[in-house]
This record gives structure tokens, sequence and C-alpha cells, in this order.
């Protein structure tokens, strides 16, 4: 139970049209609670989706012995059931857009460009426990030097910045920039694996309202992009209209 119906496509505090999904795969609702939605802890959806089990998302609110019996004959319909993709009849190609405003970018300039660099940037990091999540190495232009960046949790960027530092002597000299006003938006979906473009979709819609993409990351299932955090909400909303996820 949870304080809200069931899962829905986003946030229906930023976005009022969004919808409750009857049902969830697994892997979707891991890459949505990993990605910042409260709705279920991580570790829970792992096991349900190693055992198998299905699991139910209700509000804690409206208990199902306390719903009227017309309600009851369509416990189905109530709430979302989080459960194997095959057990999913309709498959949407988007099932929810997440966003995350707890990160930081960090950016390396300069860094000398040579095999074994990387390593000792993410190594000591590693060490720390500070887990790392979207990363960028910019082409080298004149063979010698390159810029990286890569975003952590906000919360954890002064102590990247104090790793980075004592690592200084081991990785070589660098300059070093990072800002926590940035905002990760994902795109979910298991339709992804059959469809193509939805990558290319999202550009063009974050392109139209001027928002610029400052990294890429991408798996199976997932496209996640770094913005500006003032920008957020509405990349939320345009992405929710444009994938069709609006409710009618």
């Amino acid at each position: 139970y949870t304080d809200v119906d069931g899962v829905y496509t986003t946030d229906p505090r930023i976005v009022q049209k969004a919808r409750r999904l009857p049902k969830i795969s697994y892997e979707e609702m891991l890459e949505m609670a990993s990605l910042g939605s409260k709705v279920l802890q991580t570790r829970s959806v792992e096991l349900a989706m190693v055992h198998r089990v299905r699991l139910r998302v209700l509000s804690s609110f409206v208990a199902p012995d306390q719903m009227s019996p017309v309600r009851l004959e369509k416990l189905e319909d109530i709430g979302t059931i989080v459960t194997d993709e095959d057990e999913i009849v309709e498959q949407q190609v988007v099932s929810g857009i997440a966003y995350a405003k707890d990160e930081a970018k960090v950016t390396i300039l300069k860094v000398a460009d040579k095999p074994g660099v990387a390593a000792r940037i993410f190594g000591p990091l590693a060490d720390a426990n500070i887990n790392v999540d979207m990363i960028v190495q910019n082409v080298s232009s004149d063979g010698k030097s390159t810029d990286m960046t890569f975003t952590v949790q906000a919360a954890e960027l002064s102590r990247t910045l104090d790793v980075l530092k004592a690592a200084e002597a081991d990785i070589g000299h660098f300059d070093v920039q990072s800002s926590a006003d940035v905002a990760k938006i994902s795109v979910i979906g298991i339709g992804m694996r059959s469809h193509a473009g939805v990558a290319a979709e999202m550009f063009k819609a974050l392109s139209q309202k001027g928002i610029n993409i400052i990294a890429i990351s991408t798996s199976e299932i997932k496209i996640s992009v770094l913005i500006d955090a003032a920008y957020a909400e509405l990349a939320v909303r345009t992405l929710h209209s444009m994938y069709g996820l609006d409710a009618a």
C-alpha cells in the first residue's frame, strides 16, 4: 500500500492528465523505482521479479474491504498490477515518464586523452562508494586532452569533488566544473525493444521547446537525458503528451 491508488504514467502533481496504469511489467517498474518513483522500493520489485510474484499497488487510504460491493467485483481494475510482461496484452511503446532533480553534474576539463585515465578517475569514486550515473566523454580535438562529464547524486557532490582532488596526482592536472542545477528525465517502456525512433522523437520534442540536452544514457527499455533543472517540469509535460500518455 502507498499514498496513491496505483502507478501512474508520471507524477500527477506535474501532469494533471497522468493516467493510472492497470498493469506494468517488473522491468518497467524497476526502472521507475530506480529513477525516482517513490511508489515501490527497488528491492521489493527485484524480489518480486526473481520469484515471479505479482504485486498490486493500492492506496493505503482506501483498503479493499472498505470499498463498495460493486468495486470489489472489479478488483482487477483497482490499483496497478506489477507482473511479467507476457501478461500485459496491450503494450504501449512508452509506459511512463520519470524525473529526478537530485542529480549533480561534474565536468573534468583538459584531462589527458590516453588509456587508463578513465579508470584513475572512476576507480577512487567507486572506492568511496560514490555511484556514478551518466558518463559522456568528448572527442579529443588535438589528441592530447579531452573533457569528461558524469553525474552523481547531488548529496554526494561535495564528497565527489574531494575525492577527485585527492586523486589528482594519479589522474594528472585537470580543471573541474560542477552544478547541481540539473535534472534527469527518463522515458520508460518495454515497447522500445521492438519500436525504432523513440529517442529521435524525444530529442525533437525537447528541441522544439528550446530544451538543451547535456548528456544521454540508454538501456533496452529506457532513455534518459540530463537537462537544466529549470526545464524539468516542461520536459515531463511535453514528453507525456507527445507519447500519447495524457488521459482523455
